[in-house]
């Protein structure tokens, strides 16, 4: 059961092109977002669709991958892990950010 604690599995369409940012201490970090859609009937019978956003985050070599291979459009899937923080914004504003922080990485589809 310990594999269950903090699991996070998602199939999306990455939102914007990945930011990739390499640190001063030789680390490099992806930065990128994931739109997921539930589709479903309403009462009425019409199609629709809920999409979710999520903030990716990778560091080492699933940020090269991401860097090297995904790009706006492109189908991915994750497991990862589920992680908050807090910083300070420019006006002293404190700030509150949910991530998820990757552990796999799988390319699906292409562009869309």
């Amino acid at each position: 059961m310990s594999t269950l604690k903090n699991n996070v599995q998602l199939i999306g369409n990455v939102g914007q092109e990945p930011t990739i940012t390499n640190l001063e201490n030789g680390n490099k970090v992806a930065r990128l977002s994931l739109a997921t859609n539930e589709n479903y009937k309403n009462n009425a019978g019409e199609k629709q669709t809920d999409t979710n956003w999520h903030n990716l985050v990778a560091w080492g070599k699933k940020a090269d991958i991401i860097e090297t291979f995904v790009s706006q459009g492109k189908e991915i899937a994750i497991a990862g892990k589920l992680t908050s923080r807090q910083y300070e914004d420019k006006d002293g504003v404190k700030r509150y950010v949910t991530e998820v922080v990757i552990r796999e990485i799988v390319l699906l589809g292409g562009a869309e």
